[in-house]
């Protein structure tokens, strides 16, 4: 199985609606901690987010309006002279859903700068934040865990083999499995090496049994 947005986002989530001020959005900031939050209207549906680059352009358009208007592009001078959230906030919002797998919000934030996603139902109402600290923590595991888990959930819960017929090692992460289980031909044993994928709730799984012979 594999580990979904809903496994290990966050719930409680610091939002704001397009009316929040921009003294309130940085109180918001500080006293929370975040570098970003969505804006939602009154169905608590995404229609925005307003990050610490937006805040800060406003501040400098402020402080330095002769040298910054010809630093910063046409779009963030405009967005610079806003007063709420409504003024300030990037409309064009990347969001994921709760199914959606933990890979696919990664490449996301890879792939557009950012440093975590709100989590939306199909309706586009707010569910959640996921953060990169999120996507890390389903690889947050000890060896001695990783290989409990493989026995237990692996072996056990999704081969049903019979896990004295392997031996599990587990060093920095990297599995290990050897044995000869009743299924394979005779005088051979079953050999696989690599990284445990996370599953379902971050549970490590390797990503197919049998990966590779070896004579015995």
């Amino acid at each position: 199985m594999t580990t979904t947005v809903k496994d290990v986002m966050t719930t409680r989530v610091i939002w704001v609606t397009k009316d929040a001020t921009f003294r309130e959005m940085a109180a918001a900031l500080r006293e929370h901690r975040v570098s970003a939050f969505p804006v939602v209207d009154d169905d608590r549906k995404v229609i925005g987010v307003v990050s610490e680059a937006d805040m800060l352009n406003k501040e400098a358009l402020i402080d330095e309006p002769g040298v910054v208007d010809g630093i910063l592009h046409r779009r963030d001078q405009v967005k610079a002279r806003g007063i709420s959230a409504g003024d300030l906030m990037t409309t064009a919002v990347v969001a994921v859903r709760p199914d959606d797998t933990v890979e696919h919000a990664a490449k996301l934030m890879y792939d557009r700068g950012v440093k975590r996603l709100p989590v939306t139902a199909e309706s586009g109402r707010l569910v959640g934040i996921i953060s990169r600290a999120d996507v890390l923590s389903v690889f947050d595991r000890t060896d001695a865990a990783i290989g409990h888990e493989i026995t237990r959930d692996v072996l056990l819960g999704e081969f049903m083999v019979d896990p004295l017929a392997f031996q599990v090692t587990v060093m920095d992460g990297i599995v290990t499995l050897a044995g000869r289980p009743e299924t394979t031909d005779t005088g051979h044993q079953i050999v696989w090496r690599g990284p445990a994928r996370p599953g379902r709730g971050g549970r490590p799984r390797p990503p197919q049994l049998p990966a590779r012979r070896a004579s015995w």
